[in-house]
């Protein structure tokens, strides 16, 4: 039942007492929220770790990456959609509805009898997926004023930390003593305590609005990102960059894009509103999140493989492997967390972050066939840090650069394009490492080597290599990664120099807030004044 209606300038008054004056209830919130979010990050680990043995069952090697892009598609093309019907209609039921998807999809991947009811169950299981970080990201919008965010960000780098680092290690044992099908069927249990705990704590006002869903313009980015994400991933493996297909794609893609522009400034709810962008500080984090989710995810996918290729670990112990890197990140962000609360200041956290990951990359960048698991390690570290100072802080600029209404697209958009970035950034690294291997293969063992330019060896199948072959794969494998981490540094400076032109505008929720958020009509807490409240 709705409580006793309050008049609507007493509405952000009562919102913003609510969270001031009750922090354990947010961290209860924010403890639901934190669920939903692993949800969404431990699967990818999971299942990552349990492909060999779903294609060795299911068959269908051939359609295996499909597994991993069915899923992003579905998650890149929802992702705005999600934020857009959040900010139209309110976001719990939105949130709760994304996760209802997401769990439907897991309990369908599990039951999957082939390949290809496999691929489009994924498919469902990303759309949800679409929701569920947006969603957690706007309703912490809402929930607690960008000034104070910081004190809850290291909350959200340890759920990374242990999605990442736990996320193999659970997917090999649930694999080894479960059975394949159990890596979708844990998200059940898990998303069923996460409903039970958003529907009874979180209390957010209930929106109806009038308009129309932006249905083109949702179908013109659909297409869109999707033609995007399959010419990266599918340039210069499935197709040669010069194909009519790939050429075909970027085309598309386009005129996708050219045609959702034109829709979006006709229409009254823009599925992804263009003025957003006028606004200087959201566009530059944008581009920042772009190339960071380029650099970041391109470049992380190849240190496993350097580490147990070169370095001789093994694959069930992945996860660990990345501890500097995730220790790092997560130090990092508690402390810029508090740093942002007690200063309102964020700038230097982007700046400093964007050099620590051009840093990160070129240290990186100088491993080879004898470079030390520590020195590997404090390389890690570095990048790490440059991290912790981006992740959160980059979401908090976009927030806090929207009006409270536009929360939701403004969190969908910066997780958009780093989604996007990080797809684009796996595909082009993932090209260069590629063509590297293959080269250095050829000219270091001639046509035995070329043979196997594509494998992917463990250390006990290389141990069985002829000396010379082996030789040829560790120097190819480190050559390959060099080239990466190269780029990647490249990629950052771009990164570090846009960072510079970001203008530091005061954080929503500071001492001096209230006559601001006055002026421009804005509840302290991102509630709306007039809502009803749930």
């Amino acid at each position: 039942m709705s409580p006793t209606p309050a008049t609507p300038a007493a509405i952000p008054e009562q919102a913003a007492n609510e969270v001031g004056k009750k922090p354990a209830s947010v961290r209860t919130v924010l403890f639901a929220l934190m669920i939903a979010m692993l949800l969404a990050m431990l699967d990818n680990m999971i299942v990552g770790t349990a492909m060999p043995t779903i294609v060795s069952e299911l068959g269908g090697m051939s359609h295996l990456s499909w597994v991993v892009t069915s899923y992003t598609l579905a998650t890149a093309a929802s992702t705005p959609i999600w934020g857009k019907l959040g900010d139209m209609y309110g976001r719990k039921g939105v949130f709760l509805t994304s996760i209802v998807i997401f769990l439907i999809g897991s309990g369908l991947s599990g039951m999957a009898q082939d390949m290809g009811q496999l691929i489009g169950f994924r498919a469902v299981q990303g759309l949800g997926a679409g929701g569920l970080m947006v969603g957690v990201m706007a309703i912490i919008g809402d929930l607690v004023p960008p000034r104070e965010r910081g004190k809850y960000q290291g909350m959200m780098a340890g759920v990374m930390a242990v999605a990442m680092i736990g996320g193999p290690l659970v997917g090999g044992a649930i694999t080894d003593h479960m059975g394949w099908r159990w890596s979708f069927y844990i998200n059940l249990p898990l998303g069923a305590i996460a409903l039970i705990a958003i529907t009874a704590v979180l209390h957010l006002p209930k929106k109806r609005s009038q308009a129309r869903v932006d249905y083109a313009g949702a179908a013109l980015l659909t297409v869109g990102i999707t033609s995007l994400v399959l010419m990266t991933t599918w340039g210069g493996t499935e197709y040669a960059w010069a194909s009519a297909q790939i050429i075909g794609l970027g085309v598309l893609a386009l005129l996708a894009i050219a045609a959702f522009v034109f829709v979006e400034r006709k229409v009254s709810e823009p599925v992804l509103p263009l003025h957003i962008f006028h606004d200087r500080n959201f566009s530059l984090i944008t581009v920042v999140g772009f190339l960071v989710g380029f650099a970041m995810f391109g470049a992380m996918t190849f240190l496993p493989l350097y580490q147990q290729a070169v370095q001789g670990a093994s694959a069930t112990n992945s996860g660990l492997l990345l501890l500097p890197l995730l220790g790092s990140m997560m130090a990092v962000s508690l402390v810029a967390g508090r740093y942002t609360t007690q200063t309102g200041k964020y700038k230097v956290l982007v700046v400093g972050g964007a050099a620590l990951m051009t840093a990160g990359m070129g240290l990186l960048s100088l491993m080879d066939t004898d470079t030390t698991r520590f020195a590997s390690g404090a390389y890690m570290a570095v990048l790490g840090a440059g991290m912790g100072c981006l992740m959160q802080t980059s979401m908090l600029i976009a927030q806090n650069s929207v009006e409270t209404k536009d929360i939701g697209v403004g969190s969908s958009s910066s997780t958009l394009f780093r989604t996007v970035g990080g797809s684009v950034g796996v595909a082009v690294f993932g090209a260069l490492f590629t063509n590297k291997v293959q080269d250095v293969m050829q000219e270091r063992a001639g046509g035995s080597g070329a043979a196997m330019a594509g494998a992917q060896l463990d250390p006990k199948s290389l141990a069985k290599l002829p000396p010379m072959v082996k030789d040829a794969y560790l120097h190819a494998v480190s050559s390959g990664t060099h080239l990466v981490f190269v780029w990647g540094a490249a990629i950052s400076v771009l990164g570090f120099i846009a960072a510079w032109f970001l203008q530091e505008t005061p954080l929503r929720g500071g001492p001096t807030e209230p006559a601001k958020s006055t002026e421009r009509g804005d509840a302290p807490s991102g509630l709306t004044a007039g809502a009803e409240s749930v």
